[in-house]
């Protein structure tokens, strides 16, 4: 039986409104929604032209919302970002200064080793230029002592590969009568095969580059760990005054280092938190002052062929890569350079790449220091090195384990080392992308200014701590370094789609298509409901028809008969018949219900099979089986 609780006609209204069919349920939802056009679609349904047409022009409309929809989806997926830009003015703290002296030490362990590469150099200098010189210093100071270690490495299995050797190479045929040549080494893998020139049009280039890759192969039998601070070199060495702000430097204020290239080195304000580098004020005269030795390195001239001193600028706490931002201080300069700090922040996560303190990378840092792009690709590198070469570049630190690379050791590294750093430039390693960029970076901006320096009046040389006048002043140098603003640019990165701008174009997608707002949805998502609780109402009731018709069946009783010919009637009261039912085991009973019909139930006992000719009762009447008639018609 069919309940409603509303119901049009009656107007009855109950808590849950009930449809009598889908028709019914769409015609209300077109007559009262607030989505346009809708109405229309049922309004004339007499005229089956305007009913297709405006039909067609909403699901057109539908599509068109649904691929605006699509668009705004696909650009805020991509997660573009917008630089923003912003200029800041405030008091900041003094960038970190790396002077090198370019001066590397020579320790005794390997001098031997050192002497017999510099007269090699010699000799190919001579066979390649036809003409003698001289690399050799006689300035040499006295070699750095190793603890521990031999004298030399005369006795030592350790030999130069003098295979490796400089040649002239014939350049690219360009068609002009001039001959064009290239000077390089030959590098092969550690079977001799797969051989290439390591070449470059500067034959000082060239020479300075085998030069380097012979040192490293003597400098890789030092040991790993060489205590160098008895020995470590006083400042006034290479520093004759320091100033900042008009007060003098203070002997805590920089660390020294050594550098297997760069020699000593010494970073100022290298922690930066002494408020004593704070910048107040921009301009030179509250800048740092330095004047220093820039004299040609007299130990290992050919690691560098610059008089004078290398400077670096970067932040705190940060490995100073002098090979890839530095510049020289000439001798007999005065230097001025101004710096500029700019700022840049970048978002991350889905809109790119970032590491805010480098600990989710999966590079191991081999530095001990904050977490930089450069030090990560350093890293990243010196581990393909150990696994594709067997041992690591001894520019750079090792990692647990792993040993430097000597050929003597391992025949093919320099093959191994070239192609694998040639990789790394073009990109093709994965070490950039394993290695992010800092999510929050900065970085200096350098202007520089020149003019030479001193006058050959001034006296202020004379005056001057570890100074005297018989230097030559060609072997000076002055460099001021300075805010030349305290304003400093920050770069911000910025969402282009936030999540409010995305809903923002869709509700203008949604009122131009079909002039609705919010509610409009949530009336669309009604109709939804509806329908789905609609289809389930149906479906159990068409489940629930089909068990009870199943049940209202009746059972199939072989051999019962209810042909009244063989039966003779007689008439009983109801009461008295329903008594003598229960006496009898088997009875079948016709019954009329309340409509009129004559539905059958059977009623089963102990006896599974009926009997073959069984009592009726039919409309008050008892029919019992005449077995006289029965025998008068068998007979």
């Amino acid at each position: 039986m069919e309940q409603e609780w509303v119901n049009e006609e009656r107007g009855d209204e109950g808590l849950i409104e009930f449809y009598s069919s889908f028709k019914d349920m769409f015609e209300f939802f077109c007559k009262n929604t607030t989505i346009h056009g809708t109405i229309r679609l049922v309004c004339s349904s007499s005229n089956r032209m305007k009913t297709a047409f405006w039909t067609l022009l909403f699901l057109a409309s539908f599509g068109m919302l649904y691929w605006q929809f699509a668009l705004l989806f696909s650009q805020y997926w991509t997660y573009p970002v917008v630089m923003t830009m912003s200029m800041h003015s405030e008091p900041k703290m003094f960038p970190a200064i790396t002077l090198c002296n370019l001066d590397p030490y020579r320790f005794d362990l390997v001098s031997e080793k050192l002497a017999q590469l510099d007269q090699m150099t010699e000799e190919a200098i001579a066979n390649l230029y036809g003409h003698k010189t001289s690399i050799v210093s006689s300035r040499y100071k006295k070699d750095i002592r190793v603890k521990g270690g031999s004298a030399n490495l005369s006795s030592s299995s350790f030999q130069l590969n003098r295979h490796i050797s400089l040649v002239m190479l014939k350049g690219p045929d360009t068609g002009s009568k001039k001959k064009h040549f290239k000077v390089g080494f030959k590098l092969c893998n550690a079977t001799g095969g797969n051989c290439f020139y390591k070449a470059y049009s500067s034959g000082v280039d060239t020479i300075q580059e085998w030069y380097r890759f012979h040192y490293m192969n003597i400098m890789s039998q030092l040991p790993l760990i060489i205590n160098i601070s008895s020995h470590e070199e006083h400042i006034q060495n290479l520093v004759y005054s320091c100033q900042y702000d008009g007060e003098p430097c203070r002997e805590s204020d920089y660390i020294h280092f050594h550098h297997q290239v760069y020699g000593s080195c010494y970073t100022f304000n290298s922690e930066g938190t002494d408020l004593f580098w704070k910048a107040t004020k921009p301009g030179i005269s509250y800048g740092l002052s330095l004047i220093l030795k820039a004299d040609q390195n007299d130990r290992l001239p050919l690691l560098s062929t610059v008089a004078g001193v290398q400077v670096m600028i970067h932040n705190h706490n940060q490995t100073p890569f002098l090979e890839h931002e530095w510049f020289d201080i000439r001798p007999g300069i005065v230097t001025n350079i101004g710096i500029r700090q700019d700022e840049v922040h970048r978002l991350g996560g889905n809109y790119g790449k970032c590491t805010v303190d480098g600990e989710d990378v999966d590079v191991k840092l081999l530095y001990n220091s904050s977490y930089t792009l450069q030090a990560c690709l350093h890293s990243c590198f010196q581990d393909k090195m150990v696994e594709r070469c067997g041992c690591g570049y001894y520019y750079y630190p090792l990692p647990p384990g792993a040993e430097y690379c000597n050929y003597n050791k391992h025949p093919g590294w320099g093959h191994c080392f070239y192609q694998l750093y040639n990789r790394l430039a073009d990109h093709h390693l994965s070490c950039f992308a394993k290695c992010p960029k800092p999510c929050w970076e900065s970085w200096y901006k350098l202007s520089a200014g020149t003019a030479k320096w001193p006058s050959t009046k001034s006296q202020i040389l004379s005056r001057q701590k570890g100074y005297n006048s018989t230097n030559n002043r060609r072997d000076i140098a002055k460099v001021n370094i300075f805010y030349q603003q305290l304003n400093y640019r920050s770069v911000d990165e910025s969402p282009v789609y936030t999540v409010n701008l995305l809903l923002s174009n869709m509700g203008s997608q949604w009122s131009l298509w079909f002039g609705s707002s919010v509610l409009s949805v949530v009336e669309m998502f009604e109709l939804l409901l509806d329908i789905m609780v609609l289809s389930l109402i149906f479906c159990y009731r068409r489940v629930k028809a089909k068990k009870t018709l199943k049940m209202a069946q009746p059972l199939a009783i072989s051999s019962v008969s209810l042909t009244l010919e063989n039966y003779r009637a007689v008439h009983e009261d109801l009461a008295a018949d329903s008594n003598s039912a229960r006496t009898n085991q088997n009875v079948g009973t016709v019954a009329k219900t309340k409509n009129g019909d004559l539905p059958f139930h059977s009623i089963c006992n102990k006896t599974p099979t009926p009997e073959l000719n069984p009592d009726v009762v039919l409309n008050g009447f008892r029919h019992i089986k005449d077995h006289s008639v029965e025998i008068d018609l068998n007979s």
